[in-house]
């Protein structure tokens, strides 16, 4: 495969991840990094971080820009269940909490497909600064990608152990995240109960 086509396949897997977070683009973007590091490699190790930055930055984009725009769309729309999805003061202390925890929230968010999907959404919702969130997410790509990217190439032939690492490591933050979140909705609904009952 010629270069070029490798750099749109690589660039199109970095912008698929971020709006389809089931598609695997840490594999693709480690294997990357893999083919550069080979003896004659058929892309070169720039061309794989462009490609990177590239597919990240129109994906978070899209997915900025579609944050913003669904929730005027749900203010506007005015439908019988929407009101059972969310309450506006809760929306807006959630968006209250992203803002105040913004730097930390969008840098780490580009260390797991599911949640750096949401966050990019969240930030259009909540009106971040676009130009504060792409350069944030901009760092958090160096970090995230840099270690896949790196990963891949120092590791050259022992493909198959970068693979069990990203297995794991998925798996681990997956379970962190279900649990955290059961934890916090057991915790919401205890509290909610208590102001109920409390005459």
């Amino acid at each position: 495969m010629p270069g070029w086509a490798l750099w749109l396949f690589f660039a199109f897997s970095n912008f698929l991840e971020n709006v389809f977070p089931p598609w695997p683009g840490d594999s693709f973007t480690a294997f990357s990094g893999f083919l550069a590091a080979q003896t004659h490699p058929a892309i070169s190790l720039f061309s794989v971080i462009t490609a990177s930055l590239t597919g990240n930055w129109l994906g978070a984009f899209l997915m900025f820009r579609f944050g913003a725009r669904v929730l005027q769309f749900l203010k506007k729309t005015k439908l019988p269940f929407l009101k059972a999805l969310y309450e506006e003061e809760s929306l807006e202390k959630t968006f209250h909490w992203f803002r105040r925890n913004s730097i930390l929230v969008v840098i780490l968010s580009r260390f797991s497909a599911g949640i750096r999907f949401f966050v990019s959404i969240v930030a259009g919702m909540a009106k971040m600064n676009i130009i504060q969130f792409m350069f944030l997410y901009t760092v958090a790509i160096v970090l995230w990608c840099g270690l896949l990217i790196g990963g891949g190439f120092k590791l050259g032939k022992n493909w198959n152990q970068i693979l069990v690492i990203l297995s794991v490591y998925n798996k681990i933050i997956t379970i962190a995240i279900v649990f955290f979140a059961v934890v916090f909705c057991i915790f919401y609904y205890l509290k909610k109960r208590r102001t109920k009952l409390t005459p």
